[in-house]
């Protein structure tokens, strides 16, 4: 299948040269493209006049997109930037990796700025599984996203850059008469995907054989009436397919409203939205409501004011994290001979944990508030020299609640209540100066300032147990409140930052910035440090032996060089600490971590070389580029001898590169007066490698990933599955012990002991892509997105649980039915042995390749005439059927989808256990502007 899509791919670029007869309308948008205005650090830019590698996506690239999260309206768009949800929960965290991961133990997320405030992005979950905490901005909200990919563009955020920076610039009135759009939609929702698993019948004929190859039917015969409590299982009484309680249909339902307007003196913008999501997992559940004001007014010739207002209130009613019996993708593992209930309770004699007791005598809600702001002020001292102050302000509010019933799994103590609240607040004040120096062909911008960031952290949580009766869930409710915690945390940065920016004709571009962090995180001898960065462009389309060309339209070479660093580390890595402890109830105090005064920043320094170029007037146009990212001193937590009193201690000890290109191709196709399309390609690549490690460069090997000099990061380590003994059923593993000659043993053995481990995959890829194209026909839009991610690999964890071949009684791939049964039998499936760790070991039976390409959005709408909206008051209706993850085209088996992953440490980064597949979901809706 996955052929058939690529097909599709190339089939847009096969028409890429189409049309190149241009006509003035398209000279105009050409024109209009490349003096884009771009949002940069501390200021703005035009396409033009961009010496950084800077990817930008507007409003019109994100809206309509059926997904409450922001981040879903990114894949795809921006080369080199890869965006994966961790899994099909409604709160999943996000990982946004631009270039590569630059980071080992401390954060490898982006700086996401938000109208120039840094955002709190601090997972707050307390039951395993992250929340998201960017869930609570609105798509709806959003003018543009700008990612600032290269060190050049990311050094003015200095210490916070390494991992690159996300700019969120929210919606502001234009002049004008006052506008009111209005938005409703309904969607609704599926999994893309779902596993095959074994029915009744198939069942009992697996785990029969299972019991007779070891001698022990018997036993098997009384667990199978256990588990059906007692009815006839022989003849599939009860065939319980646990999809049908796990996943349902979901929905999505989005209402929005934005009024707008100004004129010369004033501007303002009031939108408001609801997003109300019934996830596709059972009890899994969103309600969000947004509210953002922005109002700016120039007050005199010299002083402008403006203010920026956002609120938001989230409330998710959750499931367990997937490493947790009671969560319900692991009602996969209970046998389909089980029923889901007996006279209406939850049947408690499955194979494990049955979750509709979770779910029935069970909650876990978690509430999000948070409001954002900015008051800000632009004072013009001179015509060309303003003064600029902003006071930012984050607060972030995170309450969870839990209560267990007296019939929850595993209660003993008539009823669990745990409360925590965490408030989060982060205050950033920013003053800088810009000055505009214009000399005949000469043009000069520069940015000098300050700013302070403060953040403090405050948690709180109790317990409470035994409870009078499930319907008084409230903690002073508890027989006896028997644990609770609190603690309060800060951390601060003071910077000083420049800018220059020089122009000479438009032709030759320089840019140099420069910023200087202070960090409370680090120690007193590295607290500071300086971040400086490099950047030239030379326009060669415009010399003279290019400016009358009819082919080339833009031709521009850029370069840069710049570092940055990475602070995410926690607040206090670097400082001695000591704790509190309890002996017979007496207090005291013990040390618990050593200082490191040296401690300072993971640096990351890059070079890029970019090309831009644009032909038959802008017609085709792209970016070539090449960078080379290297960071110094990581992060690590490292062992220290136990006579110190210690086991680890923080040090800079490491270094880890990325290098890559990125390719990017923007075609307008078709030109004419009812019929339009344009075509927008990116694919990149990215090699990552560990180039030093602590301790003599010693591997890190954690579970079944591998950090080794030389090697991607976090490799899998695994040793490899060789299939099944065609004589007798054994699996088997190839030894790959090194033999003298450097070589490795490739034969094979059934002793998993004598077998070597090795490298066999990496969870990040090396090519990710996607491909985007809009048409418009006469009233018809119609857009869509594709995908792509080649090279990775996923290791499913729950594989030694659910794909055995009748190892234990969880339930198992229809793959399974597969097995060895004769001596002569060619097959990748061991025999069924019950209990006989026939090939259930951690091997790269598990371990499969994650490639995909799915057309992850699609949009069809159709506006109504205008003339005919405008004799009943509406400037514009338009209605619309969109879609998200609608199809995927893999050869990936192993789980319910490649871009599935364990949200707990179980399963680690790379790897998928009892992990619940995103949602393809289609949604109808109108758009209405008055």
């Amino acid at each position: 299948m996955r052929k058939n899509v690529l097909k599709v791919s190339v089939a847009s670029l096969f028409f890429i040269g189409v049309g190149v007869y241009g006509q003035k309308k398209d000279t105009i948008a050409a024109e209009k493209k490349i003096d884009e205005v771009i949002v940069v650090g501390y200021g703005k830019s035009t396409k033009a006049k961009l010496t950084d590698n800077v990817a930008k996506i507007s409003s019109e690239s994100i809206k309509e997109i059926p997904n409450a999260n922001f981040q879903n309206t990114i894949v795809g768009k921006a080369a080199g930037v890869r965006v994966t949800q961790t899994n099909g929960k409604l709160e999943s965290g996000f990982n946004i990796n631009v270039r590569g991961a630059a980071s080992i133990s401390a954060g490898t997320d982006p700086l996401y700025v938000i109208d120039g405030i840094p955002m709190i992005n601090r997972n707050e979950s307390t039951n395993g599984a992250a929340v998201n905490p960017l869930i609570s901005l609105s798509a709806t909200e959003i003018e543009s996203i700008e990612i600032l990919k290269d060190a050049s563009s990311a050094a003015i955020y200095g210490s916070r850059g390494s991992n690159g920076v996300v700019l969120i610039t929210t919606k502001t009135g234009k002049k004008g008469k006052p506008r009111l759009s209005l938005n409703l939609s309904q969607g609704f929702s599926a999994p893309t995907n779902k596993v095959e698993w074994l029915n009744a019948k198939e069942y009992v004929e697996l785990f029969l054989e299972a019991g007779r190859n070891v001698g022990d039917e018997p036993f098997v015969i009384g667990r199978l009436d256990r588990y059906s409590n007692n009815t006839d299982w022989r003849n599939g009484e009860i065939n319980t397919d646990w999809h049908d309680y796990i996943f349902r249909t979901g929905s999505v339902r989005d209402a929005d409203f934005t009024v707008s307007g100004g004129d010369e003196k004033y501007n303002y913008m009031f939108t408001a939205s609801n997003n109300d999501t019934e996830g596709i997992i059972r009890k899994n559940d969103m309600d969000r409501n947004t509210a953002r004001l922005n109002v700016s007014a120039q007050v005199t010739n010299k002083l402008k004011l403006g203010l920026n207002l956002g609120f938001s209130r989230t409330s998710i009613e959750r499931v367990s994290n997937d490493n947790q019996f009671t969560t319900p993708m692991q009602a996969v593992a209970l046998a389909p001979i089980s029923p889901a209930f007996v006279n209406g309770e939850p049947f408690a004699g499955t194979t494990y944990v049955n979750f509709l007791l979770a779910d029935k005598y069970g909650t876990y809600k978690t509430n999000i508030k948070r409001v954002t702001g900015k008051v800000f002020g632009e004072y013009k001292i001179i015509k060309d020299l303003a003064f600029n102050s902003d006071f930012g302000y984050d607060y972030y509010s995170q309450k969870e609640k839990e209560y267990q019933g007296r019939k929850y799994p595993f209660m003993s103590t008539d009823g669990y209540a745990f409360n925590s609240n965490v408030d989060s607040e982060n205050i950033i004040f920013s003053n800088y100066l810009t000055y505009n120096l214009n000399l005949g062909s000469h043009h000069v911008t520069t940015v000098a300032g300050m700013e302070y960031n403060k953040n403090t952290r405050e948690y709180t949580s109790v317990t409470g147990i035994r409870f009078p009766s499930d319907d008084f869930q409230n903690i002073d409710s508890a027989g006896e409140v028997n644990a609770g915690s609190g603690n309060v945390t800060e951390y601060a940065f003071y910077s000083l930052f420049g800018r220059i920016n020089y122009d000479f004709e438009g032709k030759y571009l320089l840019k140099a910035s420069i910023r200087r962090d202070g960090s409370s995180r680090f120690g007193v001898n590295n607290r500071y440090g300086i971040f400086p960065a490099f950047s030239a462009g030379w326009v060669i389309s415009k010399e003279n032996f290019l400016s009358t060309s009819n082919t080339i339209s833009l031709l521009k070479l850029r370069a840069s060089w710049g570092e940055t660093g990475n602070a995410e580390i926690g607040n206090f890595a670097s400082r001695d600490l000591w704790g509190v402890n309890n002996y017979k109830q007496i207090p005291g105090f013990i040390s618990s971590q050593p200082g490191n005064d040296d401690l300072t920043w993971e640096k990351s320094s890059q070079f890029d070389l970019g090309l831009d170029f644009g032909l038959f007037k802008n017609r085709i146009s792209g970016e070539i580029d090449y960078y080379n990212k290297k960071t110094n001193g990581l992060l690590f937590y490292q062992n220290v001898p136990y006579t110190t009193g210690y086991s680890n201690i923080y040090r800079n000890i490491g270094d880890l590169s990325n290098k890559g290109f990125e390719f990017i191709l923007n075609t307008r196709n078709v030109v004419k007066e009812n019929f339009s399309w344009d075509t927008s390609f990116n694919i990149a690549n990215n090699d990552n490698k560990v180039v030093s490690l602590p301790n003599g460069n010693q591997d890190i090997v954690n579970g079944f990933v591998i950090r080794r000099v030389g090697e991607r990061l976090d490799s899998f380590y695994l040793v490899e599955y060789a299939g099944v003994d065609p004589a007798n059923g054994d699996a088997l593993f190839y030894k790959n012990t090194l033999l003298a000659d450097g070589s490795r043993d490739r034969s094979t053995t059934n002793d998993y002991s004598e077998a070597s481990r090795v490298i066999a995959g990496n969870s990040a890829p090396t090519w990710i892509g996607g491909i985007t194209n809009n048409i418009e026909y006469r009233n018809f839009d119609f857009s869509f997105t594709f995908q792509g991610e080649f090279g990775a690999s996923i290791y499913n964890a729950a594989g030694r649980f659910q794909s055995t071949s009748g190892d234990w009684f969880d339930n198992q791939t229809k793959d399974q039915m597969n097995r060895w049964q004769n001596p002569g039998d060619i097959t990748m499936v061991p025999q069924a042995r019950l209990d006989g760790a026939n090939g259930t070991q951690e091997s790269t039976r598990y371990l499969e390749k994650s490639d995909f390409v799915r057309l992850r959005n699609i949009s069809l709408g159709y506006t109504f005439n205008k003339g005919l909206m405008e004799s009943i008051g509406v400037s514009k209706l338009r209605i619309y059927v969109s879609a998200i993850n609608a199809l995927t085209f893999t050869n990936y088996k192993n789980g319910y989808d490649p871009e599935s992953r364990s949200d707990t440490s179980r399963g680690g980064g790379g790897s998928t256990f009892y992990s619940a597949p995103p949602a393809k979901t289609v949604t109808f809706g109108v758009n209405v502007n008055f």
